[in-house]
């Protein structure tokens, strides 16, 4: 099963996290680093569906004064998800292989 891109950049922003993964941190990793603005909705929902395919586990922490009482949720790349996440890259890699883009290709 190919992952999308988006499902790998946040698959990438988890490794990248380690365990400081929760829901700002991620967004703020791939807003960072793809220099994207990217709806807070659309990676939970990627978040959700990548846990649902086990690439992905999630877990809620103690509610803290800082956020009102409320709970983070705390995510991190299983297994699955890195090997899945592997694969899709070599994937790209493979086509990407002796491939010259023209000059100008990316305007």
């Amino acid at each position: 099963m190919a992952l999308g891109e988006f499902e790998m950049i946040v698959l990438f922003a988890l490794a990248r996290l380690g365990e400081g993964a929760y829901g700002m941190a991620i967004w703020r990793e791939i807003r960072d680093r793809t220099e994207r603005e990217v709806s807070v909705g659309a990676l939970y929902t990627t978040l959700d569906r990548l846990e649902e395919k086990g690439f992905v586990g999630s877990s809620v922490g103690e509610p803290t004064s800082q956020r009102g009482g409320r709970r983070k949720r705390h995510f991190e790349i299983k297994a699955a998800g890195r090997a899945e996440l592997e694969a899709s890259w070599e994937t790209l890699m493979k086509m990407r292989r002796g491939v010259s883009l023209p000059a100008g290709a990316r305007s």
